[in-house]
């Protein structure tokens, strides 16, 4: 178990097939010199986990290591970056049982990314919470089902073992790290020095497409095509029976059984749904689009925005609008 401690030797470990944005960021991080600002400077090493040269994931460039797999016995953290085909692909035994080695032994280990598919395969998700990019969190709680998948979040912190979601919010768990293990000042200044927020709020809930969904139902199916038309209404559960012809009891459990899930909760999702794309796509006011997007008031839109999505409207609109166009 991590006990914390100073921070001070970094290694990555690289596969053939590495991204080098994700590389890029734990060189950012932890290989530069900024002892001239007074901030520590990380005994730093990128390793090859496989024979080299290895080859990048755009394919523009081949990347000499000079360091092996041994490199990695010293470090008190140990990186991995996403790497192409993680869905499908093996990893070398001996890069797994070092990373095995070094969460004995009280080193931490940090995935970036999708490179959480190598942590487990070693094993390390197994009863711990964890999360990687939104489109791979399906075939990652397939490959490994005793991973706790958070899919939502920009990293998970389970002490020992950090991951990371996709690729910007490898810095958000390296900053956390660091503050972590550094304190804030070292953090925000490092943070600083590469123009991003020390801190994000909200996670990768946000980012996630999710179009709005027309299901092939036998017997709702019309009445889900009308509540997408009227989600401004005040829509009741006998109301929406009324208009299937079943008592509410009988709607209630059909709808569950067609969709997977609760009127009210289908509801909700789509009317959060449609909120996100009025906050992309138009100039309305936060009221404006509470109002058509069936939550009534600016503080209904805001609740749900934050149990859902874990950010508020207007800071969603300045994500994906920018701050000129947020107001």
């Amino acid at each position: 178990m991590h006990t914390g401690g100073m921070l001070k030797n970094v290694a990555v470990a690289l596969v053939d097939g590495a991204n080098p944005f994700e590389l890029g960021v734990l060189c950012e991080v932890f290989g530069i010199d900024r002892s001239e600002q007074g901030l520590p400077v990380y005994d730093f090493a990128v390793c090859a986990a496989e024979k080299g040269p290895l080859s990048a994931r755009s394919g523009a460039f081949t990347i000499n290591v000079p360091y092996g797999l041994d490199r990695l016995e010293e470090a008190d953290l140990i990186c991995v970056p996403a790497d192409q085909h993680c869905e499908s692909r093996t990893y070398p035994e001996e890069l797994l049982a070092a990373l095995r080695r070094g969460v004995e032994r009280g080193a931490r280990v940090l995935s970036v990314c999708s490179g959480a598919f190598v942590l487990g395969a070693a094993g390390l998700l197994d009863g711990r919470r964890c999360t990687t990019h939104w489109r791979h969190v399906d075939e990652l709680a397939e490959r490994h089902p005793l991973a706790r998948l958070e899919p939502d979040v920009l990293y998970v912190d389970e002490g020992s073992v950090i991951t990371s979601a996709g690729t910007a919010a490898g810095i958000d768990a390296c900053l956390h790290l660091v503050r972590q293990e550094d304190g804030p000042e070292v953090a925000n200044a490092i943070a600083r020095r590469m123009v991003v927020p020390p801190h994000r709020d909200g996670g990768q809930a946000q980012y996630i497409e999710r179009p709005l969904t027309h299901a092939r139902c036998d017997t709702v199916g019309e009445v889900l095509v009308w509540m997408e038309r009227n989600l401004e209404q005040e829509l009741t559960v006998e109301e929406l029976a009324a208009r299937a012809h079943m008592s509410p009891r009988t709607f209630a459990r059909r709808f569950q059984q067609e969709t997977g899930t609760t009127p009210y909760r289908w509801l909700l999702r789509q009317r959060v749904l449609l909120a996100q794309q009025l906050l992309e796509a138009s100039d309305e006011t936060i009221d404006a689009v509470a109002g058509r997007s069936g939550f009534g008031t600016a503080a209904g839109l805001r609740h749900h925005f934050l149990r859902t999505l874990g950010t508020t409207p207007h800071a969603y609109r300045r994500t994906f609008r920018g701050p000129a166009r947020a107001a």
